[in-house]
């Protein structure tokens, strides 16, 4: 159309200046810039072909005039002015006057005036380009102001380009050059950006044929530039990254065969070989696996297949060897092995775009293949590396990268999978990968998880090959680098914070890397941070496992002789004794082991210790100077106010347990004296100080906090043994030792107590520490026995006494100073100490059940009394007291704790005293006793006043009070309820705190005597305590363990022994019988990262001793499962004999009944595994675990509704369960067979294939007539029965009738049943028939498959009744998810609730348990495993479409517009990059349907195939085609882009506008990409926007046809509302 209307002005007028003029004058709108364009590249048309003759054109002079005439009048003007409004008509104007400019350029034919144009153009980038490009920017508007100008002078340069002459115009070029690639490489904004990419994509490829000085300066830029970005930490260079993959794309036809023709031509001494050029493949390899954005990473795929398709076809060689010599350059090339190369490098681009899909369907077929790249890398022979390794790294990056959690797993397993089938030479960026990107990938909690199929605890598949890789990979490192790497990983495992999960596994790797001496206190240091890391989890079990993996870690690889005592011993201290490093474990042997061994090898420092001590040579010899400065230095340090820090006792202590017990290794048995001597070494400075306690007034009390410490720490260090204390000879050794000092420490310790010598805020943690060491100094005085009158005796009278005196004398109304309060908070923590002390001891009580002066002091106190804030005199030192301790609030909660610790203790002692009503009494004898609803009261009072961790003796105080007033105070009592609940949900939260709450509370609510109470009034207490039972399994759901809490509480305190259960306590059970119920069907379903941690959790616990851990810490049961496990022992509890038991036991099964009817009616989708389905299952299992208590009356009022669950369609596993108790019911009571044959006689609609449920029941019928005398009439109806539905229709109906007939048949001749002998041949016939089915097809493999099935083959309903059948054994091999699966170990080790000695229900006795799971329907799990390695290479890979050679034509486009004359629109969609017929065929239609102007295509022979007329249906007939073949593509768009067509790809990228938001211009080119490849990476840079479509699926991409038609209508649609 364009040439027409050239055509048609042209022979208007003959004169073309005239003609140019009235077209450079008036108004410069867009379509009048385009159409002189069009004029002057008709003009320069004609004068090409030296045709102006017959076009009207003037001679060649008058052209040549006409072109400067509207180049200086016109249009250089307008690219240098502002431009026209709007301004997104701006880039439209540009391009139609720089291709104006081109035509004049061409036309003058004057080469001075063309570098005139070039040179001004030139100062215009300078002056236009951004300040961020420029040195010396200060101004932020100039940039704004100078982007259009830059704009505007590269699209000059790009027109003059073509007329600069390589020789004289040397100079010029360069400078050009160079300051397109400044332009390219530049940061800023989004203008400037676009500035940017118009230099990278049109004006240095237009530079490139301008001869070598463009090239050489375009190489020379690029070498300048900063460092590559992977040197600047991780994404610090990504935005000049993706510029220079611009820059490296656009010119990589012409910069790459230029470097190798003058690498080959110019000699070593020139040096300008790209291949060799390590920063080039270093920005290549930094596109590949660390760009953020697909178009980068494609672009550089792009540079990379460029310049092996160039190496490939110029055929010059370059070096292999690196410059180090070690490993090889990044890239080279030898002709000779041309074809591996080939191999090599197209296998590789082949895994890098398919990465890119990021589906792991698509990607997982790639992953075997990379071991042929290995192959191709690794010269096995002569053990080095072909191509250089950061290659193959670059891969797992880009794995590592992606959002596909499994795509990363399986590329942490495939690396780790290397090292077991090959041996790849040592390379330091494999060591630099391990440490950094893949260590990284690592901390993802969820790689960790187990595959599919794999049993719980059995460990993590990654985890394991983590290890396995680990101990492979440091053993093939050289000697010299081992240490570092160790050393480095260490840190880089201690430099993040990590979850729970990998720093486990990763810790358990490092534990069993083989002992070598590679660790020195730098090694020593960065394990302890490790350990600081493994402290921020929750999940505490974890966490002391970990720490006895370093432990290991550090005694394997840490070389003795470079660390001392000091170092380990502070090493060791870090470790939670409490979680990980119990004395008298496995892990506590092990490092007094290797304590012993090395003893004489450690280190000596010439300076002193943190400490202060020279240590000597032998362990014993340090941990003895150790004591001794320990002493020492607390009577020479300057004396404070405050408590000494823990830190010191406790590592003191612990050295000298360890000392001792590598002691008691080297000793004999015989010479246990000895051992007893060298802990009196150790501990004579320490018995020495506590015996001088009593005597010397004038001991620093510094010494003796310390002393006192390290007392306190060495008898709780020495009880966490896994042994009772009678064995251990240490701990009766200690013990006789601290009981020689008894009488001086408790003397000390009464006197600081009593004598008002604590009176400062700091003394709080002294008296504190005084009382510890009074309970440990009772407690063993209670073991060997306390006799009344002893000394330890006295001092608990006296001290009970002063601590009454002192609170006596000080609620006389004197004002408050700070050393009255402070004493006062003294003694009523010793008062409760004191209380504490009798209560768990009965044994010290001091007097009788008669009210003492204790008693009658404390009943009458005062409750919540507190402090008043001492004297504004003492407020200053007060608070610059506090400041460094505690504030007074804190102090003032302390005191009312231990107020209501002590009416604990009077409230427990004379709780048969307290009233059921509260009347009124004149003079109260014990007035918080005898007036119990003032003292609940105070409780709910306390309970706002005091903080969260100190209510549990308020919570104990109102467990004692709300029984006695539930029935006269109501009200009162469920405020109580409310208030403590309020406290405990408030602290799910905290771990430390939430759990003894939640115990003293479900003790307060669900105390037996109120439990009676409220069912016996049915008053609103009752309800509200079911309220309260669905809130906490509510609170269940999120927090693990917390049912567990009630379900165990409530099961024990209705079991009164093993073998009776009181009548009272299974009343409550059954008013409560809501709580059994739903803890027989308790168990959420887990998010992932909660059975993660399970998993592990499972995993470690089945270590047992082995891991340190499993001993140390208590296992809490918090378990999901023994909720349930709790319910099953209790019911197995029951007897069935006593009424009351079955009464329970009957109503709790009708409950289950409704409960699987309810579940069945539910809308809520029911399907394998999920919620609906594990409920049902637990009901079914639970009635199964019921059955044997079930009588025949009973079980004829739910015989009914047993067999209708037979009828419901269920998943496997409840069809399996409910089969079992129809054969056990028919089994124990015959006389239901009739109801059981009626369930034949329904309507075949009612339950098509549900028969096979009573099929399955009847393949049975041996066990179902064991107790039946007349087995021949049993047999006659069975086999009447299941003859008529061996015809079924049905195929799976046939398939069980058969299975019954074949059983029931076997025993018709065992019992010689007459009556069917004329049926016999009819019977075996077919039973024959189906024997020996012919063929291999579904029908013969179902019925082998069923004859084979566990249910049919091994299951046996009687012998194989047990628990673990039922909770482990089905379940498992009925195909449900393994959550569900309850070990029977479980059951035996939770002995919260035991079971009668006779009980024998635990265990399968047949060979059910070892049979693996699979159904007869199932497909063969393992047929084609192996089928993809044995295929040919790449066949189920979705190969992407390189096309290595293309011979390009000359340009010829075909157009057939004019022979249809027909061109309705303006847009042309180009199709060359599509390759298959069928999608070009569906777009035809497309183009046709909305009126596109032109389709293009890659080759016209495509519209006589016949997929392609398929789907077009003739649309090819109507459309005009154009032929472009894929090399043509970039000339075609630039050709159509100096027409004024905006270029429009369909691509996903940084900056891709949403379709939704896209307005299209009238002259718009739609190109569309490659099925598999896309757009290509140089022809996205032609593009002027890049369109994408929105997606809210997971799929990346739509079908290229599908994608083109969704624009090409947007387009039609925009257009028709514009007409």
């Amino acid at each position: 159309m364009e040439w027409v209307l050239a055509d048609a002005l042209l022979a208007q007028s003959r004169d073309p200046r005239s003609l140019v003029g009235a077209l450079c004058r008036g108004e410069a709108s867009a379509e009048r810039v385009e159409t002189l364009g069009f004029l002057l590249r008709r003009l320069e048309d004609t004068a090409a072909r030296g045709d102006s003759g017959d076009s009207g054109a003037g001679p060649a002079a008058l052209l040549q005039e006409a072109a400067r005439e509207a180049a200086d009048g016109y249009l250089r003007p307008l690219l240098r002015g502002p431009g026209p409004d709007p301004p997104q008509l701006r880039p439209r104007v540009l391009r139609a006057a720089a291709g104006g400019l081109r035509s004049c350029v061409r036309l003058a034919r004057d080469p001075q005036w063309a570098a005139a144009l070039a040179e001004e153009a030139l100062r215009d980038l300078l002056a236009g380009r951004p300040e961020s490009s420029r040195e010396g920017a200060s101004s932020d508007a100039a940039p704004r102001a100078g982007v259009p100008r830059a704009e505007a002078a590269v699209e000059v340069l790009v027109a003059v380009a073509p007329c600069l002459r390589p020789g004289e115009d040397r100079a010029l070029v360069e400078r050009v050059a160079r300051a397109a690639v400044a332009l390219a490489l530049g940061e800023g904004e989004a203008e400037a950006e676009e500035a940017a990419a118009l230099a990278a994509g049109r004006l240095l490829p237009a530079l490139a044929g301008c001869g070598d000085a463009a090239l050489r300066a375009v190489r020379e830029e690029l070498r300048a530039a900063a460092a590559p970005p992977d040197t600047a930490g991780p994404g610090a260079g990504l935005p000049r990254l993706a510029r220079r993959l611009v820059v490296l794309s656009a010119l990589a036809e012409e910069l790459l065969p230029d470097a190798i023709a003058r690498g080959s031509r110019d000699g070593p001494e020139r040096g300008v070989d790209a291949r060799q050029d390590r920063r080039l493949w270093s920005v290549v390899q930094a596109g590949l696996s660390q760009a953020e954005d697909a178009l980068t990473r494609k672009r550089a795929r792009y540079v990379l297949r460029r310049a092996v398709e160039l190496a490939a076809a110029l055929g010059t060689d370059c070096t292999r060897e690196g410059p180090e010599g070690n490993d090889p350059h990044l890239f080279w090339w030898h002709e000779k092995k041309k074809d591996e190369l080939l191999k090599f490098w197209e296998n590789y681009i082949l895994i890098m775009e398919t990465l890119e899909g990021n589906q792991i369907h698509v990607i997982k077929p790639v992953l075997p293949k990379l071991n042929n790249l290995f192959e191709y890398a690794v010269s096995e022979e002569k053990g080095f590396w072909l191509f250089h390794p950061s290659w193959l790294i670059c891969i797992y990056k880009r794995m590592f990268e992606s959002e596909n959690k499994i795509l990363i797993r399986e590329g942490v397993i495939h690396f780790f999978e290397l090292y077991e089938t090959k041996v790849l030479p040592f390379s330091p960026e494999f060591s630099e990968f391990i440490i950094g990107p893949l260590m990284d990938a690592l901390s993802e909690s969820t790689l960790y998880g187990r595959s599919p199929g794999q049993l719980i605890g059995s460990g993590s598949p990654l985890g394991l090959k983590l290890q396995k890789f680990l101990v492979t990979y440091i053993s093939l490192l050289p000697e010299e680098t081992k240490n570092s790497f160790l050393l480095r990983f260490i840190q880089k495992m201690a430099s993040r914070h990590w979850c729970a999960v990998p720093i486990l596994f990763l810790s358990k790797a490092l534990a069993n890397v083989p002992k070598c001496k590679a660790l020195g206190i730098e090694g020593l240091l960065a394990l302890r941070d490790v350990l600081q890391c493994t402290m921020i989890t929750h999940q505490i079990l974890l966490r002391g496992a970990a720490q006895c993996y370093l432990l290991q870690t550090t005694m394997h690889l840490v070389d003795v002789e470079k660390v001392s005592f000091s170092d380990v011993s502070t090493f060791l201290i870090s470790l939670r004794q409490d979680e990980s490093l119990g004395r008298g474990t496995l892990l506590w042997t092990e490092l007094c082991d290797w304590l012993r061994f090395n003893e004489s090898s450690f280190r000596r420092p010439s300076n002193c210790s943190s400490i202060g001590l020279h240590e000597a040579s032998s362990l014993n010899a340090y941990v003895k100077n150790l004591v001794q400065e320990y002493i020492k230095s607390s009577a020479c340090e300057r004396e404070n106010s405050f408590m000494p820090d823990w830190f010191e006792a406790k590592l003191v202590a612990m050295m000298v347990l360890l000392a001792v017990d590598v002691e008691e290794m080297k000793t004999p048995c015989s010479e246990k004296q000895r051992l007893q001597n060298v802990l009196r070494i150790f501990l004579d400075p320490l018995l020495d100080a506590l015996m001088k306690f009593g005597t010397n007034a004038y001991m620093p009390l510094l010494k003796t906090d310390r002393c006192l410490q390290l007392l306190l720490k060495l008898l709780h260090t020495c009880l966490l043994r896994d042994s009772s204390a009678q064995e251990d000879e240490v701990f009766n050794l200690l013990q006789n030792f601290v009981m020689s000092a008894t009488e001086s420490i408790s003397e000390f310790l009464l006197r600081r107590l009593t004598m008002n010598e604590l009176s400062t805020v700091s003394d709080l943690d002294r008296c504190r520490l005084y009382l510890m060491v009074l309970t440990e100094l009772i407690n063993l005085h209670l073991k060997v026995g306390l006799r009344r009158g002893s000394h330890i005796w006295k001092v608990i009278s006296s001290l009970k006494n002063a601590s009454i005196q002192h609170l006596q004398e000080m609620n006389n109304g004197q004002e408050p100073k700070i050393g009255r309060q402070i004493q006062k908070v003294v003694s009523m923590g010793a008062l409760a100490m004191v209380c504490k002390a009798i209560d768990q001891n009965p044994d010290l009580q001091l007097q009788s059940l008669d009210a003492g002066p204790m008693e009658r002091f404390l009943s009458s106190f005062q409750l919540n009394q507190a402090l008043q804030k001492p004297h504004t005199v003492e407020q200053t030192s007060f608070f610059k007291e506090s400041s460094s301790s505690q504030g007074w609030g804190k102090i003032v909660a302390q005191y009312i704790h231990d107020q209501w610790v002590c009416l604990s203790f009077l409230l427990k002692k004379y709780h048969a005293l307290i009233p059921t009503t509260e009347c009124e009494i004149l003079e109260p004898f014990l007035p918080a006793i005898q007036m119990p609803v003032r003292t609940l009261r105070s409780a709910l009072e306390a309970l706002t006043i005091l903080p969260s961790n100190q209510v549990l003796p308020v919570f104990q105080s109102m467990k004692i009070l709300v029984p006695k007033l539930l029935t006269s105070c109501e009200s009162l009592c469920m405020e109580s309820f409310d208030m403590a609940w309020k406290i405990t949900s408030s602290l799910s939260n905290t771990q430390l705190i939430f759990w003894s709450n939640l115990k003293a509370f479900v003790q307060l609510v669900f105390d037996n005597q109120v439990l009676s109470i409220a069912a016996k009034i049915k008053g609103q207490t009752y309800f509200k305590i079911k309220e309260i039972i669905y809130k906490i399994i509510e609170m269940s759901a999120v927090k693990t363990g917390v049912f567990n809490t009630l379900i165990n509480f409530c099961c024990q305190s209705w079991i009164v022994s093993s073998s009776n259960i009181s009548q009272s306590s299974l009343s409550n059970a059954k008013n409560y019988s809501e709580l059994v119920l739903e803890a027989c069907i308790f168990g959420p379903v887990f998010r992932r990262d909660q059975r993660l941690i399970q998993d592990v959790q499972t995993f470690i616990e089945k270590l047992e001793h082995q891991c340190a851990a499993n001993v140390v810490i208590e296992n809490t049961k918090r378990e999901d499962h023994y909720v349930r496990i709790a319910a099953v022992k209790f019911l197995c509890l029951l007897d069935g004999s006593n009424m009351s038991h079955r009464l329970f036991m009957e109503d709790l099964a009708i409950k289950l009944m409704d409960k699987d009817e309810l579940v069945s009616k539910s809308r809520t989708r029911y399907y394998v595994n999920s919620l609906q389905h594990r409920v049902k299952n637990r009901i079914w299992q639970t009635l199964l675990v019921l059955f044997p208590r079930f009588d025949q009356n009973f079980l004829n009022g739910i015989i009914d509704k047993i067999f209708q669950a037979g009828f419901i369609n269920n998943q496997a596993s409840i069809k399996y369960s409910i089969e079992w108790l129809i054969i056990l019911a028919l089994h124990k009571f015959p006389q239901f067979l009739p109801k059981f044959w009626d369930c034949f006689s329904y309507s075949e609609e009612k339950f098509k294939t549900s028969i096979c449920t009573f099929l399955s029941v009847l393949s049975h019928l041996d066990i179902i007539m064991q107790n039946i005398p007349d087995k021949k009439r049993i047999l006659k109806q069975a086999l009447v029965v299941v003859l008529q539905w061996c015809f079924n229709h049905n195929f799976s109906i046939r398939l069980y009738a058969l299975l019954a007939l074949k059983k029931i048949w076997g025993m018709c001749k065992t019992f010689h049943v007459e009556e069917f002998d004329a049926l016999s041949s009819v019977i075996e016939s077919s039973l024959n028939q189906v024997e020996n089915m012919h063929g291999a097809g579904n029908a013969k493999k179902n019925w082998q498959r069923i004859q084979e099935h566990f249910f049919f083959a091994t299951f046996h309903p009687l012998k194989d009744y047990c628990l673990e059948t039922i909770f482990y054994i089905l379940p498992r091999l009925s195909g449900l998810i393994e959550d569900e699966w309850i070990a029977i170990d479980k059951f035996t080790r939770f002995t919260d609730i035991p079971v009668d000695a006779g009980f024998q229900g635990y265990f399968s006795q047949t060979e059910l348990c070892e049979l693996k799971p699979g159904d007869w329907y199932q497909q063969d799990v393992d047929s084609n495993s192996n089928e993809a390695d044995n295929q040919s290479e790449w066949t189920n890979v979705q190969k992407k479409i390189i096309p290595w050679k293309n011979d390009v034509p000359d340009l010829e486009f075909q157009d057939r517009a004019a022979k249809l004359g027909k061109s309705i629109g303006r847009l042309i969609v180009v199709g060359s990059l599509i390759d298959k017929p069928t999608n070009l065929g569906g777009l035809c239609r497309t183009c046709e349907i909305f009126g596109a102007s032109v389709l293009v295509v890659g080759n016209l022979h495509c519209i006589n195939d016949k997929q392609f007329q398929h789907l077009s249906v003739s649309a090819e007939e109507w459309l005009p085609l154009v032929e472009v073949k894929p090399p043509q593509l970039m000339d075609y768009l630039q050709k159509k882009k100096a027409e004024g067509y905006t270029i429009i790809g369909v691509e996903q990228t940084a900056k891709s506008l949403d379709l939704t938001e896209y307005c299209f211009p009238e002259k718009s080119l739609l190109l569309l990409g490659n099925e598999h490849e896309g757009i290509p990476a140089n022809l996205i840079q032609q593009l002027d926007v890049c369109v994408e479509i929105p997606q809210q699926g997971i799929i990346r991409s739509l079908n290229v046809h599908v994608s083109g038609a969704l624009l090409i209508w947007e387009y039609t649609r925009q257009q028709l509302l514009k007409d």
